[in-house]
């Protein structure tokens, strides 16, 4: 397979969130072999099991994105020590109703970045509890507990000089991780 296909999922609805600039240098990097697509969460209903049944067409479109892509990217801000209720809200959707997980098996990775000096490190680890158990074969090394700085990103929304071989780094790392649980 020469192109895999990335569904990036931004854990904010904030326009000028630094979360979502983030995932946009991201997809910048040198990547050849992937192909991003960010899926909007900010339309989903909130999650109710009476609607297992009848799921609204937004929860609908994204069970088909997902289940359509080889790979995950998460990048989510941290909301009082977890993920913001939005990811969470997708994320349920997506499992639900039970036996059809669009999860499953689907290798992915989590970044994320905060004003912090702990970027988002308990929203990652509470991000990676949450997958383990929908089986999503999670990248462990290396980290990406980003602390927001001047110079991260460039005039043009990439990332700063001094960023960006340790973003490349993760994004090599990511790559091969894709190729290795991707069908």
């Amino acid at each position: 397979m020469s192109t895999y296909q990335i569904a990036v999922i931004v854990g904010s609805l904030r326009r000028e969130s630094l979360n979502r600039m983030l995932a946009n240098a991201i997809e910048k990097l040198e990547h050849s072999e992937l192909s991003f697509k960010q899926l909007q969460i900010g339309e989903l209903p909130l999650y109710n099991q009476d609607d297992d049944d009848n799921q609204a067409e937004p929860v609908k479109q994204l069970k088909l994105e997902i289940m359509s892509a080889h790979g995950i990217l998460f990048v989510t801000p941290e909301y009082n020590r977890s993920i913001p209720g939005v990811l969470k809200n997708a994320i349920d959707h997506a499992s639900r109703p039970h036996g059809q997980n669009s999860w499953a098996g689907k290798p992915a990775g989590i970044v994320g970045v905060s004003s912090g000096v702990n970027g988002t490190a308990l929203a990652q680890q509470h991000l990676r509890n949450i997958l383990a158990c929908l089986d999503v074969p999670t990248l462990g090394q290396p980290e990406m507990f980003i602390q927001f700085k001047d110079g991260l990103f460039d005039d043009c929304d990439n990332f700063g000089e001094n960023s960006k071989s340790f973003l490349q780094n993760w994004m090599n790392k990511y790559v091969s991780w894709v190729k290795k649980f991707a069908v």
